[in-house]
């Protein structure tokens, strides 16, 4: 089994909300899309707004993710203190790390770099035409990617500058930096601007949700009405097959075999 630690990226009030619209919170949401791609994850919660870390929330861990989050202050505001103290403490653990949206802007501002608000206004539905770069069409957090694809999002923000030792892996003409890595100083770190846990009725429920900075009911209307993956795709400019499951969380997928790749070299060290 894969036990895998889920840091909660959202407030008391935003996690009551979801669950109360849809029925999971955000680390719950995420928790389900890992299972989907491998049937021996695990997986615990910890949400650092309302619960500290605690080392036994550390104990026999194989990867964490950070969600995205829906508050509306930026991951280097002091209101972030306490996800960013998880955070930090994570990194000192050496296991892999995964994070989406707002927290790959966290590990950004934690590893040195810059976050800001994009100056091409919000990216909302799904980031489209996305590409590696070149050190992205080698890295395994992006196998199986081709160039152009398109993912669900939800920002406000971006990271602005790259922490000094991280790897830019994607990009698009909204977002500059989609995707980096982080692999040094004992940090084991991919992270990704858009949301590979997220369906299409996922992202249409958050636009709709009301007093959010996001909300935009034709967007919504666009992924909610379309009666599949493909149609919603195209309603939106992606290509058909960019919402289907083994295609939008192919991410997701290889993140889980890099643990299982980690944990393999632990073993045949000893």
């Amino acid at each position: 089994m894969k036990s895998i630690l889920i840091l909660e990226g959202n407030s008391a009030n935003l996690i009551a909300e979801a669950r109360k619209r849809v029925g999971v919170s955000p680390a719950e949401n995420y928790a389900n899309a890992l299972k989907s791609q491998d049937e021996n994850v695990t997986c615990r919660i910890v949400a650092p707004y309302e619960t500290a870390l605690t080392e036994d929330d550390l104990d026999d861990i194989d990867g964490v993710v950070l969600t995205g989050s829906g508050v509306p202050w930026s991951v280097d505001d002091p209101q972030a203190e306490p996800l960013r103290q998880a955070v930090a403490r994570v990194f000192d653990g050496s296991v892999p790390v995964l994070a989406s949206c707002n927290g790959m802007q966290l590990a950004a501002v934690i590893l040195g770099g810059q976050i800001g608000v994009s100056p091409s206004g919000m990216e909302i539905g799904l980031a489209l035409d996305i590409n590696r770069t070149s050190a992205g069409k080698e890295h395994p957090l992006l196998d199986g990617r081709a160039d152009g694809y398109a993912v669900p999002c939800v920002h406000r923000d971006e990271v602005q500058r790259l922490p000094e030792k991280a790897v830019l892996l994607a990009e698009n003409a909204h977002s500059p930096i989609q995707a980096f890595a982080y692999e040094c100083d004992g940090i084991d770190f991919w992270g990704m601007q858009y949301h590979p846990e997220f369906t299409a009725a996922w992202v249409a429920d958050l636009l709709r949700a009301p007093g959010t900075i996001w909300q935009n009911t034709e967007k919504a209307d666009a992924l909610d009405i379309a009666d599949s993956d493909k149609a919603a795709a195209n309603q939106l400019g992606a290509r058909g097959n960019d919402l289907a499951p083994e295609v939008r969380m192919t991410e997701l997928r290889n993140w889980l075999k890099h643990i299982d790749s980690k944990n393999k070299q632990k073993v045949e060290s000893f």
